[in-house]
């Protein structure tokens, strides 16, 4: 993975980070089909990501583009996807947030709702060697507590064949993939409910346009916005049951 931070930001990093996780997910309904490379993410999406103004991005993502090694690929009115180098970046600094986050979790006892802001504060600043041993203390761990995956040293990530619950258009049995780290509250509330990355839920879509979620066998069923699906992934389980 890409070494050193001559050139690199806090700032920066932010909108690389945030660039591949839209990407990752699509971007949401504003996310623009580019290339073979993979989708663009506009300005409108990534301002709402990061919650700057639409005028600060485009600015940032001009002069990322614009640099002598460019982070990214920016086109007005097409959006923008990360250059190979870009990609790299945001990818270490994934890891590095990842992997903080699990150490946080398991070494430090950090409750799982506070794991994300903590994280974000230390994920530019960690050493090349700290990072190793923090990976080797863990046991090289492929995934974090919310169930996202950890990019390999040299950047690799394997593909998951998950969706979002809120994609689920049939009841039925899933499996938890992952679970958003992005709303604390949201987070304990379904950690309370048992809903965490592994754990079998039964799933029925609900006429107003949430859905009634029971965790395992024994799990008293509730309901989950639209909105808080949308942070859930899961998989179709090839069993029902808990």
């Amino acid at each position: 993975m890409t070494r050193g931070r001559q050139g690199n930001t806090e700032s920066v990093d932010n909108y690389l980070k945030a660039i591949l996780v839209l990407e990752e997910t699509g971007g949401g309904d504003t996310a623009l089909q580019g290339a073979p490379a993979g989708v663009r993410v506009t300005v409108k999406a990534l301002a709402g990501e990061l919650k700057v103004a639409p005028a600060s991005v485009t600015n940032m993502l001009q002069k990322l583009a614009a640099a002598a090694a460019p982070m990214v690929e920016y086109e007005r009115h097409r959006g923008v996807r990360l250059s190979r180098m870009g990609r790299r970046r945001a990818l270490e600094v994934v890891r590095h947030h990842r992997l903080i986050e699990t150490f946080l979790y398991e070494v430090l006892d950090y409750p799982i709702d506070e794991l994300h802001e903590e994280a974000e504060r230390l994920e530019h600043f960690i050493s090349e060697r700290f990072e190793e041993r923090i990976a080797a203390k863990l046991g090289h761990p492929k995934t974090d507590p919310h169930g996202h995956a950890i990019p390999a040293m040299d950047g690799r990530m394997a593909a998951r064949a998950s969706m979002a619950l809120a994609e689920v258009e049939r009841d039925g049995v899933f499996v938890v993939e992952s679970v958003s780290d992005r709303d604390a509250g949201s987070l304990r509330r379904m950690e309370a409910r048992g809903v965490a990355p592994g754990v079998k839920i039964q799933v029925k879509r609900m006429k107003a346009g949430g859905f009634e979620v029971q965790a395992g066998r024994d799990g008293k069923p509730f309901e989950l916005t639209g909105e808080a699906a949308r942070g859930v992934k899961v998989q179709r389980s090839a069993k029902r049951g808990g």
